[in-house]
């Protein structure tokens, strides 16, 4: 549980299960992203993104399956933009990285 805001009237908490939400779901609008990895399986969805927040930022990582023919480095940047813009405006939270790991390449054509 990640602690954004402390004040007088109480204490706003985040779940890191919603941080990875939050990523999973920024990293999936990217062109070119099949699935962040792991999420159709709930329990290999930690595995695959990973969140780990110190006082008021936080550093992203996430493996994702990347369409056969699509420019990857260019898919990874999209992805860290859209985590990093996506978990800074809805949280108030500063992220300090993105990291990207492509794990697989889907949709391959097969070889004759």
């Amino acid at each position: 549980m990640t602690e954004i805001k402390r004040e007088s009237d109480g204490v706003v908490r985040i779940a890191d299960e919603v941080l990875m939400k939050i990523a999973s779901t920024a990293a999936r609008e990217a062109e070119g992203v099949m699935r962040p990895l792991g999420t159709r399986e709930r329990n290999q969805a930690a595995k695959c993104i990973s969140v780990a927040v110190n006082k008021q930022s936080v550093v992203v990582g996430i493996v994702i399956a990347v369409r056969f023919g699509a420019r990857i480095h260019e898919v990874a940047q999209d992805v860290q933009a859209r985590v990093k813009y996506a978990m800074e405006t809805m949280t108030g939270l500063t992220v300090a990285s993105v990291n990207v790991k492509v794990g697989s390449i889907v949709g391959e054509k097969a070889k004759r």
